[in-house]
């Protein structure tokens, strides 16, 4: 950990990154963490179930992106390292993928190291970096990623730190950036009455709040791509075998054509 970033990570005030760590069974988060997260399941329940959920649809979607041939993917707001990150199911069954990921926050820079552990053939790459600063993180990824092919560009249970119009005019500005062939692959929280309460268990933590959305507000993203089968609807039906219980996590993979 850099002087810096130590300085930044603040172990008594709850963050969303170690909350979710909680919700997923990690070990990176102290009991202040714990306490929020245990403050919004008492609201909302599931919330541990759909944060597992949108981590088994990431390892989904991007084994099956690399099983049709995808091999480089941008990994926008990672999140801590856990088991089955991006890099390791995509270059588990292509050792040559090149994985960037992104993040601005202090905690995932410490822990950066994790994230670039490649297969020899292959390449990873980190940028501490805002991914509302769209042309930056591109111009960054270049580095690692040529951009004259296709890209698997990744958001995954993020926009919510922002406004959803903001997060529409992302989501499209990084598929501009990439040719045709790429791929979004893009999931979020629908606004239930029960979510929204979560929404607001949440917001008193003393962290930045996370804002969940109508699902038009999500499929929104996808306009002028195609959807890859099943669509869009919850996660955790995604390409699942066997099918589970639906999450108020909804999301989707697209093709830039």
């Amino acid at each position: 950990m850099t002087e810096q970033s130590a300085a930044e990570v603040r172990s008594g005030v709850p963050h969303s990154a170690r909350v979710w760590n909680y919700w997923i069974g990690g070990k990176d988060h102290y009991p202040v963490d714990q306490a929020l997260g245990e403050q919004v399941m008492a609201t909302y329940p599931p919330a541990r179930e759909l944060a597992r959920a949108s981590r088994a649809f990431q390892a989904r979607a991007v084994r099956y992106l690399a099983e049709q041939g995808v091999d480089q993917f941008l990994d926008l707001g990672t999140g801590l390292p856990v088991h089955d990150s991006t890099h390791e199911v995509a270059q588990s069954i292509r050792p040559e993928a090149r994985i960037v990921y992104v993040d601005n926050d202090p905690l995932v820079l410490a822990h950066a190291r994790a994230l670039l552990t490649s297969a020899p053939a292959g390449m990873t790459d980190y940028i501490h970096a805002d991914l509302r600063d769209a042309e930056p993180v591109l111009q960054a990824a270049s580095r690692t990623l040529d951009m004259t092919r296709p890209v698997a560009v990744m958001i995954l249970s993020t926009l919510g730190h922002v406004e959803p119009q903001t997060g529409i005019q992302l989501t499209r500005q990084y598929m501009h950036a990439v040719v045709p062939g790429s791929h979004l692959v893009l999931c979020d929280t629908i606004a239930t009455p029960q979510t929204l309460a979560a929404q607001e268990a949440y917001a008193k933590g003393d962290t930045p709040p996370y804002l969940v959305r109508q699902p038009e507000e999500i499929l929104a993203s996808a306009d002028g791509m195609e959807l890859v089968e099943p669509g869009f609807g919850s996660i955790s039906n995604w390409r699942s075998d066997p099918e589970h219980d639906p999450v108020d996590q909804w999301g989707f993979v697209a093709r830039k054509s």
